[in-house]
């Protein structure tokens, strides 16, 4: 089996702050090192040392006390981050049952080291599992189900076959 690449060119960090742009961005259009530091946390000396980086990378245009703008290159890494980022959160909401704010962190977290396989494949279970008409949208409720009672839904597969087996068996005993 071929190994999969799971490193990129950027850091972590400078996704993290790759990812920060666009999203401010979005809303304000001009983004200024300042609304950054509040955004990710940081000092303003280390925003602006960030940025030195990333516009060495050709990643993102900053001139001293202007605004911040993404390069066609940072914005095709930060819309792959952002994606990575929501089907993560999706995968492990949805899917997992994993509440919110918990999905949202641990998304960040495995956004930066996830192969493109297993984000590909991960996207693609999370697009059956909302689509496919055998589990639709029971299927998030049934593994909820399966989560708070140890045990199978009535309605699955799996259990309405082992208890016709069970009902089989209970027969030929008599």
């Amino acid at each position: 089996m071929a190994k999969q690449e799971t490193q990129r060119d950027q850091s972590a960090s400078m996704e993290d702050y790759l990812e920060a742009i666009a999203k401010l961005g979005e809303r304000n259009r001009a983004v200024r090192v300042k609304q950054l530091s509040e955004r990710l946390g940081v000092k303003m000396p280390s925003v602006t040392s960030a940025l030195r980086k990333l516009a060495e990378r050709a990643l993102v245009e900053h001139e001293r006390y202007g605004h911040i703008k993404l390069t066609a290159r940072g914005r095709k890494v930060a819309r792959d981050v952002i994606g990575r980022h929501e089907a993560l959160t999706r995968f492990l909401g949805r899917a997992l049952g994993v509440d919110g704010k918990t999905a949202e962190e641990d998304a960040c977290k495995i956004e930066h080291v996830i192969s493109t396989l297993s984000m590909e494949r991960l996207a693609k279970f999370v697009e059956f599992i909302e689509a496919c008409p055998q589990g639709g949208t029971n299927f998030p409720g049934k593994y909820e189900y399966y989560l708070e009672h140890g045990e199978l839904p009535r309605d699955c597969s799996k259990r309405c076959a082992n208890g016709r087996e069970q009902k089989a068996q209970e027969i030929l005993k008599l």
